[in-house]
């Protein structure tokens, strides 16, 4: 079992090329299902969820190249600091016949399984996949799924903890998605990913506009689909017989974007100096909600086509923020904002409207000194001067990251346990940041049994 060893504070600098997203990549990787010709799929991020998602493909009877590293894809001159590094990439092509099951193992692993539903049962007709896993992050209903893809003329049934799925042919039909805290995101991926086979046209309501839905639309667009209102809440879809292949580059990782951003502006709030980050490759309009936040407290953003940078150099303001599905502030970075906040200038608070029980993280941060309460859907934060070493463990993806954030920013050295949870949703997180100028080390924890019994591990699993 690895841990971090991170010794506090240090300015961060420089410039980081952000990775390929991992919720884009595993939409489309489940959604490449529908394709009777091979697919390439470029800018992959190679880390834990997308080898489960590899292994779950692999198990219906997907062949699958090894990874390689794909020529740069850019339309602008190259040069020293715009053009973007050769990408992680992969091939795969998917038989018509082939196995209908998703193997529980997998789907324990990781939340994104699920999306194989649609996608497997409007290619074969049939579908046999277990209910999801992932972090524990509160309730995350699968009824939309089910609903929406019943409506397409699907039947289900819910047996033995697996969703059993039948349908000679989906039809066309008018979906409404909007969920009790919003639009699903996964629900919807699902949804639009069967209809591109149904028989006429589906319309979805109350639609996800996340930009990995839109990047999922124009990958399915690329097979052939017929698809229109990406980015919209009313999505129209024409099914067609059949889909042919294409190469797709994924979209950068918004979510690591923001991390990173936080992380220069947790970093420079102390007496370690100015921190200032460039983020190279990305799509900024994707980020709005975060740098909205970020520059309402106090931190100086700029923008380009391609790149975002950021200066830190105080303490930030307080904030009452709230996370909600995009447009607004992403459930994603809420663990990371209630990092930040715990040196904000005065007291803040932050609410998570999408997931209300996403608040484990506040135990652990207040190891490191702050002071902050969490109640239900919301935590309550009065800042403070400085953070403290400590060890802590993270309880999910999320939350390791904030934890990560927080022990950049204090005083000695931090142990962060349990970061599986951050390799299976970041990239190289840790090597990224040291190429900013943390101090930062994995290491193999010396007693993992004795670990596994600790009070610390026994509260936070």
């Amino acid at each position: 079992m690895d841990c971090f060893r991170i010794d506090g504070p240090v300015a961060l600098s420089g410039s980081v090329q952000v990775a390929g997203s991992k919720n884009a990549a595993l939409p489309i990787l489940a959604a490449s299902l529908l394709a009777e010709q091979p697919v390439e799929l470029r800018r992959v991020p190679q880390l834990g969820d997308v080898h489960v998602m590899r292994r779950v493909l692999a198990c219906l009877g997907a062949e699958l190249s090894p990874w390689y590293r794909s020529e740069a894809v850019s339309d602008k001159p190259a040069s020293a600091e715009t053009s973007p590094a050769p990408e992680n990439a992969f091939a795969l092509s998917i038989p018509n016949m082939g196995p209908i099951e998703v193997p529980p193992r997998l789907a324990r692993a990781m939340r994104a399984s699920f999306c194989v539903l649609g996608p497997l049962l409007a290619r074969r007709g049939r579908a046999v996949v277990p209910l999801p896993g992932g972090c524990r992050i509160g309730p995350r209903p699968i009824e939309m799924h089910l609903a929406g893809l019943a409506a397409l003329g699907a039947e289900l049934v819910v047996d033995g903890g697996r969703v059993v799925a039948r349908a000679e042919r989906l039809r066309g039909a008018t979906i409404d998605l909007t969920g009790p805290r919003g639009s699903t995101v996964t629900g919807t991926a699902n949804v639009l990913s069967a209809a591109t086979r149904a028989r006429g046209k589906t319309v979805i309501l109350g639609a996800a506009r996340e930009p990995e839905i839109v990047d999922l639309g124009r990958f399915l667009q690329s097979l052939g689909a017929r698809i229109e209102g990406l980015g919209s809440p009313v999505i129209e879809i024409t099914g067609v017989d059949s889909l042919g292949g294409a190469r797709h580059t994924v979209i950068a990782d918004r979510i690591e974007a923001a991390t990173l951003l936080l992380a220069a502006a947790i970093t420079g709030c102390g007496a370690s100096g100015e921190s200032t980050v460039r983020l190279t490759d990305l799509v900024p309009g994707d980020l709005a909600p975060v740098l909205a936040a970020l520059a309402a407290i106090g931190f100086d953003v700029t923008c380009g086509e391609d790149w975002v940078a950021i200066r830190s150099a105080a303490r930030p303001l307080p904030a009452d923020l709230v996370t909600g599905p995009h447009p607004g502030l992403p459930t994603d970075v809420q663990a990371q904002f209630t990092a930040l906040l715990a040196l904000a200038i005065g007291r803040s608070t932050v609410r998570d409207d999408v997931f209300p029980e996403r608040f484990r993280h506040v135990a652990q941060l207040r190891r490191f000194g702050a002071n902050m309460t969490a109640a239900p859907g919301v935590a309550t934060i009065d800042g403070c001067r400085s953070l403290r070493g400590a060890t802590v463990v993270a309880s999910d993806l999320r939350a390791s990251s904030a934890l990560v954030l927080a022990a950049l920013a204090a005083q000695g050295r931090s142990t962060v346990r349990r970061i599986e949870h951050l390799d299976r949703g970041y990239e190289s997180l840790d090597a990224k940041l040291r190429q900013l100028g943390a101090t930062i080390e994995r290491t193999r924890l010396e007693s993992p049994r004795r670990l596994a019994t600790s009070p610390a591990v026994r509260s936070a699993g």
